[in-house]
């Protein structure tokens, strides 16, 4: 049985059609992002726990700590926690965690 000549150009197109669509479909989109990268939405954005104490000022109106470089007093709140007591180089949250100032940084080296 012979082809006519139409029918192999036609022939031809499908099967070149169905290759190029092949190879398509294998491409990948340029515009997504890499292969390690994670989508996150604002209700999955993981919010970072870590409070840093930089400082305790106490004075005659009271006690002030500067935690994350906010500045807090007793009964205030801190990510949501109440601080409970500001003691001189510490503070105690009523989650019970207890900040403190790294020492290297308070004394000086020699006394």
């Amino acid at each position: 049985m012979s082809l006519k000549p139409i029918s192999h150009s036609l022939l031809f197109l499908v099967v070149s059609g169905m290759c190029f669509s092949l190879n398509a479909a294998s491409l990948r989109d340029p515009t997504l992002p890499g292969a390690g990268s994670t989508s996150t939405t604002s209700a999955t954005v993981k919010v970072d726990k870590t409070l840093t104490l930089n400082s305790v000022v106490i004075k005659h109106s009271g006690a002030f700590a500067v935690i994350n470089n906010e500045i807090y007093k007793k009964g205030q709140r801190v990510q949501g926690v109440k601080i409970v007591q500001i003691g001189k180089d510490t503070v105690s949250l009523a989650d019970g965690r207890k900040l403190t100032i790294f020492k290297a940084i308070t004394e000086i080296k020699g006394q």
